[in-house]
């Protein structure tokens, strides 16, 4: 993501933006998204405040036996120094310039509170982030009792980012706990990072990212900037055109107050500015969310590639685990920047979704029902409970946050659909990369 900010406050007449509640698809019936789901990345994991998605019975005389998943670390501090630093200067400035209102010199000190403590805290997971990871554990095991027993041979694999180990120990540690027998192993290398994070050295996608976010400024150039933010904080507005930066002292605020809904101890920071600020700045993190992920002619549509290892690997996995009588589950855990673009390559609901029009994406593509906090996708595998068992008869599905997704093959029935469909869609997909786009 870039960090520039521009200026995003439509009147409430221009705002075209409409969100989902938590386990609907976009075509669902649709509703604004509230101040969390407006925080794009930093939404706290949805269970429990949106509720816990219903999922469907197994079809009947079949069981699942193995999961593959991919998860986004827990709820963190933010990653930089500059990011708690850079508003406590900002308006350590103003305040000793007597240009800040008497709301702005109480954003000052619970700044700065935040701000001391995150002092050694930089990336690291929050309470917060350590509690979702056992939640989501407790809740595969109980939403799939066939699949995690003493039995079970668990492998689970991480990012060397501390914050992602953390989460799968944290997941690992209460599937230990609830079953003592669980036969598990964890690792975390450079091995791991190639395949987990490829992205990171898929420089091509990146630089088409970066390259395609001229189309965002265009969007955001539209757009007025946010009066009633500066009004309210600051007594001389052209001292904050003359003295601060504005895009800055905005973009920095914001992206503080939006990452609050990580920890359990501070006051929201959300009211010091209008709902219309909120949403409009979602509505420019979702424009440049989708150009750095998506699936869009503004990048050749090449971005989402960036996951074909990682996916393969998913594939190669599971094939491997379905040589075997045992249950087993692969657990992975990383970054949104990999969760966000992989959910696109997938095709999981409506998360391809292709345009070029960013002032009307989001009535179709909403960043926050993909990759909040915690995010995850698992990978559910079903086989017939008895008699001889062959490849076609194994069938799947995929939550996406614990949800049941859509997928792009014909279904057997309901969410549930055959193995090897899916698998040869998506190995002809990822076959057809070199061809599709040569390097």
């Amino acid at each position: 993501m870039k960090s520039k900010n521009f200026f995003i406050t439509f009147s409430v007449s221009l705002i075209v933006s409409l969100g989902v509640p938590f386990g609907q698809t976009a075509s669902a019936e649709k509703k604004n998204p509230d101040n969390k789901q407006r925080s794009s990345q930093y939404l706290a994991y949805p269970v429990p405040d949106y509720g816990i998605p219903e999922l469907s019975s197994s079809p009947e005389g079949y069981v699942p036996f193995h999961m593959e998943h991919y998860g986004r670390h827990g709820s963190r501090w933010r990653i930089s120094k500059k990011d708690y630093s850079a508003p406590v200067e900002m308006l350590q400035k103003a305040y000793e310039d007597g240009k800040l209102t008497p709301e702005g010199v109480e954003l000052f000190e619970q700044v700065k509170i935040i701000a001391e403590d995150s002092k050694d805290r930089l990336g690291e997971l929050t309470p917060l982030g350590h509690r979702q990871h056992r939640g989501i554990a407790r809740r595969m095991a109980a939403n799939f009792p066939e699949i995690f027993n003493d039995s079970t041979y668990l492998d689970a694999k991480s990012t060397v980012i501390i914050r992602c180990i953390l989460s799968m120990a944290n997941e690992v540690a209460e599937f230990e706990k609830m079953f003592p027998g669980i036969k598990t192993k964890m690792d975390a290398s450079r091995t791991t990072q190639n395949i987990l994070a490829y992205n990171s050295l898929d420089t091509v996608a990146k630089r088409l990212g970066d390259s395609a976010f001229v189309y965002v400024e265009e969007f955001a150039a539209t757009l007025p900037k946010p009066d009633a933010f500066f009004n309210r904080i600051f007594n001389d507005r052209q001292y904050v055109i003359d003295s601060l930066n504005e895009d800055k002292v905005f973009d920095r605020i914001f992206d503080l107050a939006v990452n609050i809904q990580s920890h359990d101890a501070y006051p929201s920071l959300f009211g010091y500015f209008t709902e219309e600020e909120l949403q409009n700045q979602w509505l420019f993190k979702n424009a440049d969310w989708y150009v750095t992920a998506g699936n869009t002619p503004l990048t050749n549509n090449r971005v989402p590639f960036n996951q074909r290892v990682l996916l393969r690997n998913i594939i190669e996995s599971a094939d491997t685990a379905m040589m075997s009588l045992n249950t087993s589950v692969n657990l992975r855990f990383g970054h949104e920047s990999i969760v966000l673009p992989l959910t696109v390559l997938m095709e999981l609901n409506d998360a391809a979704y292709e345009t070029t029009d960013l002032s009307t994406l989001a009535d179709h593509w909403r960043n926050y029902e993909i990759f909040p906090m915690g995010s995850n996708i698992q990978i559910v595998f079903y086989r017939p409970s008895k008699g001889l068992i062959t490849e076609k008869d194994i069938l799947v599905k995929v939550l996406l946050n614990e949800a049941e997704t859509t997928l792009p093959v014909t279904p057997v029935t309901g969410n549930y659909y055959r193995w090897t469909d899916l698998r040869d869609y998506y190995l002809e997909k990822l076959d057809s990369f070199y061809t599709r786009f040569p390097e």
